[in-house]
């Protein structure tokens, strides 16, 4: 086979267009020219609709998990009470960096698989209604859970005067997002994910409310100051060295979400979704999140008495398809289909005709072409 030809399909990083790899590739400039201004100042704006939002969209060099801890450091003080949505590994995260910063964290853990509800997290804040900031997860990687995070911010903002901080890591991009209409305070997400860069970028969106209890956080922090960033964006830069090759890869981004349309690409990510699910199910493999609440960006799969997860990686790897494992107490339980940015149903179709074929080399019991018959089905109903 060819080494160099091959399927990513894990949540995140993701397949990077070959227009956003050739726009990278430009020559180095001055990360303070003229130029590089106009990208930063442009590219910030062009976010907005990504974000939902009408506020500043603030670009970080760091990982997606820079952003989290932006959220945390500028927003709360050791000793803060705050409320922490664990549905998965992800939010879980959320629950260390805050309790790192000497917070008083109470946990609403939810069973791996399933999303938060509405009634959940009422109930738990009404026994917790001090609480300056709620950390919730929209897409939680590690179980392919979509949190019905509109639902979630609006009991927040019933329940509380708290922040609600919500990282959208691994879908914004790819899913609804209304921030201001939502009342949500900060979101945050990363390059590598649906917004098909490498890893390398994060953004972050503030609300007015939000900065308002920046600006009176005496938390030290340098490196991830909000306000720094916010101040730097009015004169059209970074407080500090951006990655400049990344930033002209986020134009080429930006421009072929806006050629697709924002509801398209959500409506793409959902009918792939949806075909892959179609696809997993007639292979009769069990996956891990309910139709309700499954997220349009990763699906997880659980692993069966036939189908040993990590056999099944490394044979779906030799045939050059890329998937990932599971996280935590699910490692080995479980494997993730990523299905977000540059990727199409042609994609899926795919990498379920790989599985049924690694499947069939591990001896398991599978009529071949069902799988693919089943996305097929979803995919032609369009």
């Amino acid at each position: 086979m060819f080494k160099d030809k091959f399927r990513l399909h894990t949540p995140g990083p993701t397949p990077i267009p070959p227009s956003v790899q050739h726009a990278m590739n430009r020559p180095m400039i001055g990360h303070r020219s003229s130029t590089c201004s106009a990208i930063i100042q442009e590219s910030s704006k062009r976010l907005q609709p990504i974000f939902g939002t009408k506020q500043d969209v603030l670009i970080i060099t760091g990982s997606g998990t820079s952003a989290l801890e932006s959220a945390v450091s500028n927003t709360v003080q050791a000793g803060d009470e705050v409320s922490v949505v664990v549905t998965g590994a992800f939010g879980d995260r959320f629950a260390k960096l805050t309790e790192r910063f000497g917070c008083h964290v109470h946990r609403l853990d939810i069973p791996w698989g399933e999303r938060c509800t509405p009634e959940e997290l009422k109930s738990h804040l009404r026994q917790h209604p001090d609480v300056k900031a709620i950390f919730m997860t929209y897409c939680e990687t590690s179980t392919g859970v979509l949190n019905p995070i509109e639902e979630l911010a609006r009991v927040a903002r019933e329940e509380t005067d708290a922040l609600t901080i919500v990282d959208g890591v691994s879908c914004i991009g790819a899913v609804p997002m209304e921030m201001d209409a939502w009342g949500i305070d900060i979101a945050v997400t990363g390059s590598q994910k649906a917004l098909m860069l490498p890893a390398g970028l994060a953004f972050v969106a503030v609300s007015e409310r939000a900065w308002q209890v920046i600006e009176n956080n005496a938390t030290p922090r340098f490196y991830l100051d909000l306000s720094a960033y916010r101040k730097s964006l009015g004169k059209q830069t970074t407080p500090y060295t951006p990655a400049v090759s990344l930033l002209f890869g986020l134009e080429e981004v930006l421009n072929l979400i806006e050629a697709q349309g924002m509801d398209n690409v959500i409506a793409r990510h959902r009918l792939m979704m949806e075909m892959t699910r179609a696809g997993i199910r007639a292979l009769g493999l069990p996956l891990v999140a309910t139709d309700e609440a499954a997220s349009p960006t990763v699906t997880s799969v659980y692993g069966t008495n036939d189908v040993h997860v990590e056999d099944l990686r490394q044979t779906l790897s030799a045939m050059n398809v890329t998937v990932a494992g599971g996280q935590q107490h699910l490692k080995g339980q479980i494997f993730r289909i990523g299905h977000m940015g540059y990727c199409e149903p042609g994609d899926i179709l795919a990498v379920i005709a790989t599985l049924e074929v690694a499947l069939k080399t591990l001896n398991v019991p599978v009529s071949l072409g069902r799988g693919v018959q089943a996305a097929e089905e979803v995919w032609a109903r369009v």
